[in-house]
This record gives structure tokens, sequence and C-alpha cells, in this order.
């Protein structure tokens, strides 16, 4: 094997090793975001549950008079 191929494959790797770290960063935060959205979905989900226990769930599921 050359040098020069040698070299060329050498930079190859550090180029996808580079590559590999950003997007383990991508995927880092992503789970931070998806972990912050279940949080918020769940927060929301014990709220609608209060409330609608708090209202006796007597809301009727009919069309408005403009329909």
């Amino acid at each position: 094997m050359s040098d020069e191929r040698l070299i060329d494959i050498e930079i190859k790797i550090a180029f996808l090793e580079d590559t590999i770290q950003e997007l383990n960063t991508v995927v880092c935060e992503q789970q931070k975001q998806i972990d912050r959205l279940e949080a918020t979905c769940n927060f929301l989900l014990k709220r609608v549950k209060i409330l609608s226990e708090a209202t006796g769930d007597n809301i009727p599921n009919e069309k408005p008079p403009h329909y």
C-alpha cells in the first residue's frame, strides 16, 4: 500500500470520526428535546384530567348551533 493511499484513508477516517461525533451531539440534543416534550405532554394530560374531573365531564359533545 502506497503512502499516499494510506494518508487518504487516514484523512477519510478522521472525517468520519468527526461526522460521527457531530451526529452523536445532534442525537443527544434531540433526545433531550423529546424528554422535555414528553414531560410537557404528561403535565398537560394530568391537567386535562384534573379539569375534566372538576367540571364533572358534563360538557356535551354536540355540534355548535351554527353548523
